[in-house]
């Protein structure tokens, strides 16, 4: 039978509230490792299925419900609190977090067939613990799907950031008088690419601390918040160094479509920083609710256009020939990272404006 329950996720006492960047990594965590649990074994090699999982997280931590396929509401609430908390005890960015309230939570009739599954079940009482809210299961909403008014501001919000783009019209999204696109899509998913931009400029300040205070690549760590999107190939040279230098690619690449027009990426980190623009602006549009209202994959395309001209990305970011030995491709990926950093023409035939600005940003980080 399958069970509904409400967990809760909470960080150590005394802790600030999260802002805006803390909730988003704490649901990205939790749902990338609840989509890796296939099964969970539950007491005595009781088999339980996970089904389906919403997170909802606020200033105070984060709230699960979570449809799970056991025996018996007891091993299915034992299960829950016993998986989330090995979650977050290996989950380095959480481990200091607990797990809160768990329990089901269900309608009367699914409640009255689980309370009779678990007379037939002999559980050790000191194992388990029951604890059900009755004034909880009525009424019940789903979690983490936007309300009506929550829409309406977020539509808001992307439309007022669009302001801040320069660098491409209307026309780059496929706005088109007589099309499927109209200049309020086409102005949604501009301001979509701005907060994608911002947003991926705090999370990659975030990767730069982590590796600095660590010490180790990207390689050794579980969780980055930019760096794991990156080629893996290359992530055992994915350093603090390297994260400082693309953070500037970053920075510049802000600068730039903020300018009001634009003659194509300076060079691959830039290429792969729009890639990454690009993926945080569908979040966005997704945790908003408006992605499903838009033709985002042909609007995509056509900003490719604008925004790549005639290179090709895929030939640009193609791995490179196998090497004659692991020294060799070290060797190799190593050059690789170097050259996503050169321009693409000389700086004497670029406007030198945008290479002041990486100057700057570049003084900025080391300071």
């Amino acid at each position: 039978m399958e069970y509904q329950l409400t967990a809760e996720v909470l960080p150590p006492a005394q802790t600030p509230a999260l802002d805006a960047l803390q909730r988003h990594g704490v649901a990205a965590l939790l749902d990338e490792h609840l989509e890796l649990l296939a099964q969970i074994e539950g007491p005595d090699g009781v088999e339980i299925e996970p089904v389906d999982h919403r997170i909802s997280v606020e200033s105070t931590g984060a709230s699960i419900t979570w449809v799970l396929d056991a025996p018996a509401l007891a091993f299915a609430e034992d299960a829950a609190r016993h998986v989330l908390g090995e979650l977050l005890e290996h989950t380095e960015l959480l481990a200091d977090w607990s797990v809160g309230r768990c329990e089901v939570t269900a309608s009367d009739e699914d409640l009255a067939a689980a309370l009779a599954d678990v007379d037939d079940v002999d559980i050790d009482d000191d194992d388990v613990e029951i604890e059900i809210d009755l004034e909880e299961l009525d009424g019940l909403t789903s979690l983490g799907e936007p309300s009506e008014e929550d829409r309406a501001a977020k539509r808001e919000q992307l439309l007022e950031a669009a302001d801040a783009l320069g660098a491409f019209d209307p026309d780059a999204f496929g706005y088109d008088q007589d099309g499927a696109v109209s200049i309020d899509a086409a102005t949604l998913v501009a301001g979509a690419l701005m907060q994608g931009l911002e947003l991926l400029t705090e999370e990659l300040f975030v990767d730069v601390q982590t590796l600095e205070e660590a010490g180790t690549p990207a390689s050794e760590h579980e969780v980055l918040w930019v760096l794991h999107d990156l080629p893996t190939r290359y992530a055992g040279h994915y350093t603090a160094l390297f994260a400082k230098k693309f953070l500037i690619s970053v920075a510049v690449l802000g600068y730039r479509l903020a300018l009001p027009e634009w003659d194509g990426p300076l060079h691959t980190a830039e290429v792969l920083a729009i890639q990454l623009v690009k993926t945080a602006a569908r979040n966005q549009l997704e945790l908003a609710g408006l992605a499903d209202e838009l033709p985002l994959d042909e609007m995509f395309d056509t900003f490719d256009g604008y925004a790549f001209g005639d290179l090709d990305v895929d030939e640009l970011l193609a791995e490179p020939a196998a090497a004659d030995s692991e020294d060799d491709e070290d060797d190799v990926d190593e050059l690789v990272l170097v050259d996503w950093f050169e321009p693409f023409v000389e700086a004497d035939d670029e406007d030198e404006s945008d290479y002041d600005v990486a100057d700057a940003v570049d003084e900025t980080v080391q300071a």
